[in-house]
């Protein structure tokens, strides 16, 4: 499919040669004119795709309360910045909001900051919550949150964050590229063995020749930036995503448009392309910055623990006629063959605080490089 996009990639290719997947990602998703992201709603039924918080308000409104517990736990600061990392359509935010409204004083010490860079997203964030009762900014990068104790929730954005590719050849792993050929992108490989194979988990070393690992820089830079904050400041941060909880090799890259499954180089700049979440990296990444991490659980595991099937049962008796939808909602976000165990949740905190909500049975692992990781 021609898009413009393609166009410019392919002219980009044909003066400088393959580029890595990493930048075909990047542009396809957020080039300022072309980008999937830049110019479109993507959400809901008339999208491309369904989130958790616009499957039900009980997804949204559970980590407000994970997110108000978090507050307690701390002792209730006065000022505390909630962050949201891709906020969708604010849709997340606004339950969020909504549920905590009920814990004495949370709202009243709350800035709400939403790292977005989608014109349209921002558009629709506005839209959603022009009636909360809190100050709302946004911001490109969580790096221009304003200093304070900071409580983060991220659903769905690792996936999205530009990924390396890998592939295992006789001389070690070279980096897989994107070309033009015959009309069509088409994937290849870069000459030599990669220096960023060093980086790759050992899990990856005895992967068959022709097999595919991969590496996402942005995620392990953005776990260490916000674990350092909270360890600095104070805070926790919760992160769910589809992925997968140990590292290994594996092709994960996929696209989606109309609900269905694309072939990921076919349509640039008109489908979402996303890569499976190595949590065991962000894990890492988050420990060795100095935070305490757990996890990841499986979504299903952290929404039953904080109580999903009785606020489901509580709005099933207050409108009886949506008591099927109700419950439909609800499998869809727990049960093994839905999101329950493909999406997983990790939870970063301050050194020394209590076990957050929904991983009392986690064992937490040690700050620092040497303890550095997710505990299982």
């Amino acid at each position: 499919m021609t898009t413009p996009l393609a166009d410019l990639l392919r002219r980009r290719i044909a003066q400088q040669g393959p580029i890595t997947v990493a930048a075909f990602m990047a542009e396809a998703l957020g080039h300022p004119r072309h980008g999937y992201y830049m110019r479109r709603d993507p959400f809901g039924t008339a999208g491309d795709f369904v989130t958790a918080p616009e499957i039900s308000q009980m997804f949204g409104e559970l980590l407000g309360l994970w997110c108000a517990e978090r507050w307690l736990a701390m002792g209730r600061p006065a000022k505390v910045a909630l962050v949201e990392l891709g906020p969708g359509r604010g849709t997340l935010m606004s339950d969020a909001l909504r549920a905590a409204r009920g814990v004495p004083g949370f709202l009243a010490a709350l800035s709400v900051h939403l790292v977005e860079t989608s014109p349209p997203l921002r558009a629709a964030q506005r839209a959603t919550l022009a009636t909360v009762e809190v100050p709302v900014a946004w911001h490109d990068g969580v790096e221009s949150v304003p200093p304070a104790p900071m409580l983060l929730l991220a659903n769905e954005f690792l996936d999205a964050l530009p990924i390396r590719q890998f592939v295992r050849m006789p001389a070690g792993w070279h980096e897989r590229m994107i070309g033009w050929h015959d009309g069509a992108f088409h994937f290849t490989v870069a000459p030599g063995r990669s220096p960023l194979a060093d980086a790759l988990s050992p899990a990856a070393s005895g992967a068959p020749l022709g097999a595919v690992a991969e590496l996402c820089p942005p995620a392990i830079a953005l776990a260490g930036t916000v674990a350092a904050r909270i360890r600095a400041a104070g805070g926790a941060a919760l992160f769910v995503d589809y992925g997968h909880a140990r590292s290994a090799a594996g092709d994960t890259l996929q696209a989606v448009r109309n609900h269905r499954h694309v072939p990921v180089l076919e349509a640039a700049g008109e489908a979402d392309i996303t890569a499976h979440v190595d949590f065991e990296a962000v894990a890492r990444a988050a420990g060795e910055a100095g935070a305490t991490v757990l996890g990841p659980v499986d979504q299903g595991t952290l929404l039953r623990r904080l109580g999903i099937e009785t606020r489901a049962a509580t709005l099933a008796r207050a409108a009886p006629a949506k008591a099927a939808q109700v419950e439909a909602a609800c499998r869809r976000l727990i049960a093994p063959g839905e999101m329950g165990t493909l999406f997983k949740a990790l939870a970063v905190i301050a050194p020394g605080q209590t076990t957050p909500a929904g991983f009392e049975l986690t064992a937490p692992t040690g700050a620092g490089p040497s303890q550095g990781g997710e505990a299982r």
